[in-house]
């Protein structure tokens, strides 16, 4: 169809525009909203900064396109064929992208925010600092993908694949990452303040400089863990498995570690501040110059532990395994 035509059509109300066969047509900065172009060709067409807002696009060919900066708002690209497409700076809010297909696609910039990726494979995909607040990634495939500064909160991982992922000062507060597999992850410098992690795989996991004040890490495995500088406080660390993991100067103020594993953890100038390790294992655990003021280690066990210049003001010492076996039961004043 002659471009000219296309456009006139348009104008006149035409939006049906299904199958059509548009290669290689220049539409740069068209605005064709709503317009339907289900099953159509626009393989290498020239469409930024066009205007899409609501079209449908739904099983569409866009290999090699040229969408960048264009406006996609709400728009149905369900199946459509993204390979290596140029998206950079394209708003996609709300845009539905179930089943899409984007390898060796551009999405630098791009605004995916509330937008449906249901299932998508991004395996390998630089979505670095990408705007996906809201946005559904249920059972996506985020494998290797690097999510550097990307916002994150609110949106719906539920079954998403996030192994070897890069998530280094991602904003995921909030986040439901119940049971996830997050081992070897990094998310250093990542914003998770109140997210759900609760039975979460984070075995290993890069969280220097973490922010999770008040999540739930109940049943976590956070085996061998970077926690250097971590912020958990109120955090919920019930049971959670921090054997071996590394929790120098990390902020543990108010926390609830109870039952929680710390074996061979080190806990050098970490602050427990009014945090409960009752019942908490802490064997061969490293607490040098630890702040364990106002505490709770009510039969906590620290038996071989190593434990110099604490602060123990306030500190609840009852029926606690001390490093060399014995049970001490007073409460220390001070």
């Amino acid at each position: 169809m002659d471009i000219e035509y296309l456009l006139k059509h348009y104008e006149l109300g035409e939006r049906n525009f299904r199958g059509l066969n548009l290669t290689g047509a220049r539409l740069h900065k068209v605005n064709l909203t709503a317009a339907d172009f289900t099953g159509a060709g626009l393989g290498a067409a020239q469409l930024n900064r066009a205007i899409l807002v609501q079209a449908s696009l739904s099983h569409t060919f866009l290999h090699m396109a040229d969408l960048s900066f264009a406006t996609l708002s709400g728009a149905n690209l369900t199946h459509a064929d993204l390979t290596k497409a140029n998206l950079t700076g394209a708003w996609l809010v709300k845009a539905n992208l179930e089943g899409v297909k984007l390898s060796g696609a551009t999405l630098n910039g791009v605004n995916l925010r509330g937008a449906n990726l249901q299932g998508v494979n991004l395996a390998g995909v630089n979505l670095r600092g990408v705007n996906l607040r809201s946005a559904n990634l249920q059972g996506a495939n985020l494998r290797e993908t690097d999510l550097t500064g990307a916002r994150l909160s609110g949106a719906c991982l539920t079954g998403a694949q996030l192994q070897g992922a890069k998530l280094t000062r991602a904003y995921l507060n909030g986040i439901d990452f119940y049971g996830l597999d997050l081992a070897h992850v990094d998310l250093n410098g990542a914003k998770m303040n109140g997210a759900n992690l609760a039975g979460a795989n984070l075995a290993m996991a890069d969280l220097q400089n973490t922010h999770l004040r008040v999540a739930n890490l109940i049943h976590a495995n956070l085996r061998a863990t970077h926690f250097t500088h971590v912020d958990l406080r109120y955090a919920d660390l019930r049971e959670a498995n921090l054997n071996h993991s590394n929790l120098t100067k990390a902020n543990l103020n108010h926390a609830d570690l109870t039952g929680a594993f710390l074996n061979d953890a080190t806990l050098n100038h970490a602050n427990f501040t009014a945090a409960s390790l009752k019942g908490a294992h802490l064997r061969r655990a490293k607490l040098i110059a630890t702040n364990l003021m106002h505490a709770n280690l009510t039969k906590a066990n620290l038996r071989g532990a190593m434990a110099i210049d604490l602060n123990q003001r306030g500190t609840i010492w009852f029926e606690v395994t001390l490093p060399d076996g014995t049970i001490f039961g007073e409460e220390s004043q001070g």
